[in-house]
């Protein structure tokens, strides 16, 4: 067990080491050696998780998908919108989301299939908009696969517009806008009223998740023995 949690916690700062250098340099500008510099892991144990430069960032891509989460709400819509404001918040504080991002929208390299990495986030929020549909909180002229795909683009583009402008740090405010202006088509009246679209939003969220996590590690370290605190260079 604990030699699975320790490459499990490799495996972590090989990617976010990856997704700094990623998102400093780009995919093509990337080395090997930078990320290893930055993981301060040997070429071996970065080979036997990742055995290529592709490969590290297809899984910072994939990672970005999974890293964000959630907390139920009484209004699925309400998850929808944050999930945009958790990922518009984390990409000025977090390496995945950063490094990953500017591999999704990168335009200079041929060499990496971003396909993967949109239909994911296009199948994310369209199972969101699908319950939430279910509930009855979307409008029955709505077509949620066109919505989440829409969406998907439509963050790509406020994501670069911030880059350029303030490096992301407008990417909240940007986003609120966005959804001011489109909840009206999607959501029915009654709920519309009741969501919750403010740029500050995020930074709560992910504090409240953060707090959560950090709990659930807790809870895992003291359940699993002293073996699992034995970490491994």
């Amino acid at each position: 067990m604990a030699r699975q949690d320790r490459a499990i916690r490799t495996r972590r700062v090989i990617l976010e080491a990856a997704a700094s250098v990623f998102d400093e340099f780009g995919f093509d500008r990337a080395t090997i050696a930078e990320i290893l510099t930055r993981a301060g892991v040997t070429k071996g144990a970065l080979y036997f998780h990742f055995p290529s430069k592709e490969d590290l960032a297809l899984a910072v891509l994939h990672e970005q998908v999974l890293d964000i989460a959630v907390r139920p709400q009484a209004i699925k819509l309400q998850e929808f919108v944050d999930a945009g404001q958790i990922l518009a918040y984390r990409l000025r504080h977090d390496a995945i989301q950063r490094g990953a991002a500017r591999l999704a929208i990168e335009q200079s390299s041929n060499h990496l299939d971003r396909k993967q990495s949109m239909s994911a986030w296009s199948s994310f929020v369209e199972g969101l908009l699908k319950e939430a549909k279910a509930r009855g909180e979307v409008m029955g002229s709505v077509d949620v696969r066109d919505t989440a795909e829409l969406f998907v683009g439509a963050f790509a583009g406020l994501q670069m517009m911030s880059k350029a402008f303030t490096d992301q740090n407008d990417l909240s405010q940007r986003l609120t806008v966005f959804f001011e202006h489109t909840l009206p088509t999607i959501a029915v009246p009654a709920i519309l009223a009741k969501l919750r679209v403010d740029p500050e939003r995020g930074a709560q969220l992910d504090a409240e998740l953060q707090r959560h996590a950090a709990l659930e590690d807790e809870e895992h370290l003291a359940g699993a023995g002293p073996d699992l605190l034995d970490v491994a260079p």
